[in-house]
């Protein structure tokens, strides 16, 4: 990223308030490593070994998931990170200009405490790839309080990247970029070398609802970024491409979804307790030659910090757009906390990681799938945003509408996300209508849950879009940033 006013020092100072347009001088291919940096997870092992286990999926088959997954996910990640480059803020602010002023507080919630999920889930895999490195290098044995311990070392690091910034994020996605190239051709090396390919090309095909089912899975780990999008599209300027930041986006995501999960496909034909390990990393770490196994778990440990990093950084943003009147770096914490305790939760008393996160994940996309159809199909009239209107919290706001809702997008959000819940299925829940109807039989949930909500939204009445306000005149050459909090 350009260096700003805002973002050349060590600390990223800016809350949820609107870029000035001379500030935002980042580019588009800055966007590429931020979504590699993003999906460097060794769950992509096991979600891979899983198409091959749980359905049945032959190496092709499991190749298409991979193919189709980041390019359906990501590129809904890109289209609405367009919204960011038109309306200069974090997406959850840019949301108040569709939901109103207080009935963004609804999704907003939602998400924000859908984040913490995932932050724990990520937590506690990086605390497992500590763990398993200093069993390896070292010969330490894991127990409570190590466990404890490594918990809190990562979650001080992720706050730590985290609270510094958009700076911080970017260039530390732009070293791992490096290194998990690296890594992969390590791996795939010894896979070419040691894999019985005989073994893996043989499989029997799976069925085309396995296939569709896979894509889902697979995507909706992507789905849990959209919401986020605008978050690292807010310095673009505004004639920033659109197919630019769709492009590195799905790229992104792509070159490191296609191989990770073919990978898990592969390893799963001779080792299949990958699919279901309670602990995937040290897993993964036992049946690799040590000499790649630590390389890896360090790949593996820097992605899960990274990750962490990013999500805590938009909830930050999510906080401050529910009332926390603090600074971005300390929103932060509040999540940082929040994912040690969780995390501390399934460490020691989960017994299935994977089941937790699967069922997990399938629910967690339907809750953000809600507000992305609602967004998405207002992105379609919106080519701009008020940013005073954002900010001003006050019945004086162009985004007040009806006592602080805009009565479409609440009720579109509303029947979107019932509805999807109801197609839904999981290890924790299981909608009425999951087991009689394609999308239910398929995990498609979540795309139902976008359907829906996004053609309710586009058919009922909606408030009139408001101009943006013109800056005052002697504002508009150097707009004063306004304070980080709201």
């Amino acid at each position: 990223m350009s260096k700003t006013a805002e973002t050349e020092g060590a600390l990223e100072t800016r809350g949820i308030e609107q870029v000035p347009d001379h500030e935002r001088t980042a580019r588009t291919r800055e966007l590429f490593p931020t979504w590699v940096g993003a999906n460097i997870s060794v769950l992509l092992l096991t979600m891979g070994a899983s198409l091959v286990v749980a359905y049945h999926l032959d190496i092709w088959q499991a190749l298409v998931v991979a193919a189709a997954a980041p390019l359906v996910s990501y590129g809904l990640v890109g289209l609405i990170g367009i919204a960011g480059k038109r309306g200069g803020a974090p997406g959850m602010a840019l949301s108040r200009a569709v939901f109103g002023q207080r009935g963004n507080l609804l999704p907003g919630s939602l998400i924000w405490v859908a984040r913490w999920g995932w932050e724990t889930i990520n937590a506690v895999t990086g605390a497992y790839a500590m763990l398993t490195i200093l069993d390896i290098v070292f010969g330490l044995k894991a127990n409570s309080v190590l466990d404890m311990v490594m918990l809190l070392a990562f979650v001080v690091a992720t706050f730590a990247i985290s609270g510094l910034g958009i700076n911080a994020v970017q260039k530390c996605n732009k070293y791992a970029t490096y290194l998990f190239g690296v890594f992969s051709v390590l791996v795939l090396g010894y896979l070419i070398v040691h894999t019985d390919w005989s073994r893996v090309t043989d499989r029997p095909a799976g069925s085309a609802a396995s296939v569709i089912t896979g894509i889902g899975l697979i995507a909706a780990g992507g789905v849990s970024w959209i919401p986020s999008a605008p978050d690292f599209t807010r310095y673009l300027p505004r004639t920033a491409s659109s197919k630019a930041i769709v492009g590195t986006s799905v790229g992104g995501a792509g070159i490191v979804v296609l191989p990770m999960v073919l990978m898990g496909a592969v390893m799963a034909v001779s080792t299949p307790d990958l699919a279901s390990a309670a602990d995937p990393v040290s897993f993964v770490g036992e049946i690799l030659p040590t000499w790649i196994a630590v390389p890896y778990l360090m790949i593996a440990l820097i992605g899960m910090l990274l990750i962490n990093s990013m999500s805590m950084y938009s909830a930050g943003f999510t906080a401050q757009t529910l009332g926390f009147k603090v600074p971005r770096h300390w929103a932060v914490s509040v999540n940082a906390v929040i994912s040690l305790a969780f995390g501390g939760v399934l460490m020691l008393v989960a017994t299935s990681f994977m089941g937790s996160f699967i069922a997990f994940l399938s629910l967690l996309a339907v809750a953000f799938s809600a507000w992305v159809g609602v967004f998405g199909a207002d992105m379609l009239r919106r080519t701009d945003y008020d940013g005073r209107a954002m900010a001003d919290t006050t019945r004086t706001s162009a985004y007040w509408y009806r006592g602080g809702f805009s009565p479409a997008a609440v009720a579109a959000w509303a029947v979107g996300l019932v509805s999807g819940l109801l197609f839904s299925t999981s290890d924790w829940f299981t909608g009425p209508l999951a087991k009689n109807n394609v999308v239910g039989e398929y995990g498609l949930g979540w795309i139902a849950t976008i359907v829906i909500s996004g053609l309710l939204y586009v058919v009922l009445p909606k408030p009139a879009v408001a101009a943006p306000a013109p800056a005052p005149a002697e504002d508009a050459a150097a707009e004063e940033p306004a304070p980080a909090t709201v």
